[in-house]
């Protein structure tokens, strides 16, 4: 049998495939192949360049060509990724192709890497003068009237420029030119670290040879991203690379901001809001070694580092890090793995941390590290149970947090009022009958979006009309149930007219920049109210916000998901610590029907860390992770008993006396834009006696006749159970 090479392809399949070498060139396992794939071509990553065909050399079919000279993914990530795609049980070619920018799993050539910037042309010039050009178009002309900038300065003064760029280039207006990278000279003066920040940033610099797993334990506003910045400053004088994750792409503009200014040096962004060129450019700059310091969301953990000196993962119980479709990784998780491999120290920072993290710290594979105190605030915010029984509510609000917000934008300061749900109400009922809008796919109920005067649903986007009246009784009275987000908005509104009342949330965040311009107003206004979601319960601060009101949290307290009450008690620690992060005290106003809730009294009396301790007592004693492992196979149709059968026969082949097992049942959600759903949640005491048992039970459902007609996958140690 002929060597040949073992190629990872963009398919959702559990297996290489085989292919004799090109013609011409010497191909290496990390390098990308353009293959002849089914009736088209496919863009590969070699994995093996010395393996046994299976299958006799005439039926295989030879390399098109070899599109690296060199390999583009080193030893150590085709180590990692091989390894990941094992753990999470996914298509290996998914897994590879998910460490490239999508620029780069086409056959083109590489992009060019010498940074880009643009500057206005002559006809540019005499557009802007003449006012020839409104709206985006105009501000682009207006930012590059005084000097050529690069496409990262753009990127941070006009997110959306590129489709701007677009159309005044092709109208001459103006023009790409080429520059040398200018580093940013520092222009802030770092703080005094304080003793515990000093006593963080000498323990992970004591171990930048090697690695070591570090848990940054800091309550909100303690300064974590000082610690950070220090670290970071001591691997660039080593002439090393740093990546820093944040969870969301929300929280990567102004942490950009502030490494450019402290350090002086360009920031590579790596997330979803980029065009894929400039991720590409950015990856392949990472690659060479010339980029500095990443800083991207998920993904972005698979940065190539060919000079690693330190990962850094922000908000480490950010449930964000996790994957759900696909390719079902954990950034977080994968971060650990590529530090061990590279031989680094890996932070891992939050003032809420996991439960996981916090088992890895009991049982000393983590080392933590405390910031228990706020520096220049005067101290942590006082929170105040309101009890929502027996009270006249407006709009779900209570008379006392209505005398509180006024009280406090009198005084010129801000308040949040936070309600991690959008929309105008969450149901539409109708008083006579009893009838309430629902989405037809998912039987669960529209959320009214009064604004857009639709019905929305929120789980798979299904939009309806406002219906005049009553489609059952055709009775006109119909009313909205419950607050969303755009609701209290309005109700604010009406109560302080005199105030300005800013929502942020999903609706009114849409455009690329619309997040920062509402918080750079924020950081100027004096007397405001901001009403929102989880978009602004972390990493934001904001100085004159002295009031934080949660409503909404009694949903958390009864949940049928394990996971929920950690989760809650997160919320409400982020949300909490947004108030008070400058000099002036901060209070926080909690309003529950459940004012004896025991998660609740306890967050508040002893804090998160005795709240985390109890529910990991709990966690153990129920076998639950992360002392227990889990996986959960999900599958969906558009018939339930295909879902049955399927579940039923997957039930069948595991015959593991080292398992428990629940199910077949539905999924929390039975139905989902269409298709049925259901599930079976596999559990283990040990990791390894689980995985021992999950490979070759993946590729008996693969084989099973019942698998060909339900869409289903496996979640190694999901996050959620929907």
């Amino acid at each position: 049998m002929p060597a040949v090479l073992r190629v990872a392809l963009p398919v959702p399949l559990p297996t290489l495939f085989d292919y004799l070498p090109p013609a011409a060139g010497d191909a290496q396992a990390g390098s990308r192949v353009l293959v002849p794939f089914g009736r088209g071509k496919a863009v590969g990553v070699v994995v093996d360049t010395g393996a046994e065909a299976t299958v006799g050399g005439a039926r295989l079919k030879r390399v098109i060509r070899l599109l690296d000279d060199a390999p583009l993914l080193d030893t150590e990530l085709m180590k990692t990724l091989a390894w990941a795609a094992d753990y999470w049980l996914g298509a290996p070619g998914e897994a590879y192709a998910n460490a490239l920018p999508l620029a780069l799993r086409e056959d083109k050539p590489l992009p060019d890497t010498r940074e880009e910037a643009w500057a206005l042309t002559v006809a540019g010039h005499s557009a802007l003068d003449a006012g020839s050009r409104k709206g985006g178009s105009r501000r682009l002309l207006e930012t590059l009237a005084p000097t050529p900038l690069s496409a990262a300065e753009l990127h941070e003064q006009l997110p959306d420029w590129r489709e701007a760029a677009r159309r005044l280039s092709s109208a001459g207006l103006i023009e790409r030119v080429e520059r040398a990278a200018d580093a940013p000279s520092p222009n802030t003066t770092p703080p005094a670290l304080s003793p515990e920040q000093q006593q963080a940033v000498a323990s992970v610099a004591a171990a930048l040879d090697r690695f070591q797993p570090f848990l940054l334990d800091g309550v909100t506003g303690s300064g974590k991203t000082e610690v950070y910045l220090a670290l970071i400053e001591q691997v660039l004088k080593e002439g090393k690379q740093a990546l820093l994750l944040v969870p969301e792409i929300g929280l990567a503009p102004q942490t950009v901001r502030r490494v450019r200014e402290r350090l002086g040096v360009v920031v590579e962004v790596l997330h979803s809001n980029l065009s894929e060129g400039d991720r590409a450019r950015a990856w392949l700059r990472a690659r060479s070694g010339e980029a500095k310091v990443i800083l991207g969301t998920r993904s972005a953990v698979f940065t190539p580092l060919p000079r690693a000196g330190l990962i850094v993962v922000d908000e480490e119980h950010d449930s964000a890090y996790k994957q759900q479709e696909g390719f079902r990784y954990h950034a977080r998780d994968l971060a650990l793995l590529r530090a061990r491999e590279l031989g680094i120290p890996v932070l891992l920072g939050s003032a809420t941390p996991s439960l996981e993290s916090l088992a890895n710290v009991e049982v000393g594979r983590y080392r933590t590290l405390h910031l228990r105190a706020r520096p220049g605030a005067v101290h942590a915010p006082q929170v105040q149970i309101v009890d929502m029984r027996a009270q006249r509510l407006e709009h779900g609000l209570s008379p006392t947090l209505l005398s509180t917000v006024a009280d406090t934008v009198a005084r010129g300061e801000q308040v949040l009022v936070f309600r991690n749900r959008r929309g105008y109400a969450p149901v539409l009922l109708c008083h006579q009958c009893g009838w309430h809008a629902e989405c037809p796919r998912c039987e669960h109920p529209l959320t009214l979006h009064a604004g857009r005067r639709q019905l929305i649903c929120h789980h798979c986007d299904y939009h309806a009309r406002v219906p005049e009246s009553c489609p059952s009784c055709d009775a006109k009275d119909l009313k909205p149930q419950g607050q969303g987000t755009e609701r209290l908005e309005e109700a604010l509104a009406a109560q302080f007219p005199q105030v300005p009342v800013l929502r942020i949330d999903r609706e009114t965040t849409r455009r690329r920049d619309a997040f920062e311009h509402l918080l750079d107003r924020l950081r100027d206004e004096g007397a405001a109210i901001l009403v929102g979601t989880q978009m602004l319960a972390k990493g934001h601060d904001l100085p004159n916000l002295t009031l934080v009101a949660i409503v909404g949290v009694d949903e958390g307290l009864h949940s049928v998901d394990f996971r929920a009450s950690e989760r809650l008690a997160q919320l409400v620690v982020q949300v909490a610590g947004r108030a008070g992060r400058a000099s002036k005290p901060g209070r926080v106003l909690l309003q529950t029907h459940h004012p004896e809730h025991p998660l609740l009294r306890q967050l508040l009396a002893q804090g998160y860390a005795a709240a985390a301790k109890e529910l990991l007592t709990e966690r153990q004693l129920l076998q639950l992770p992360p002392y227990h492992h889990q996986v959960l196979l999900r599958a969906d149709a558009l018939q339930r008993d295909h879902v049955d059968t399927f579940l039923r026969e997957a039930h069948g082949a595991l015959t593991s006396d080292s398992l428990q097992i629940a199910g077949p049942m539905p999924a929390p959600m039975p139905l989902r834009a269409g298709r049925h759903r259901g599930q079976l949640l596999i559990e283990a005491a040990s990791r390894s006696a689980l995985h021992a048992v999950l490979k070759p039970w993946q590729r008996t459902l693969a084989a099973l006749p019942s698998a060909r007609r339900v869409r289903w996958s496996l979640d190694v140690d999901p996050i959620d159970l929907y």
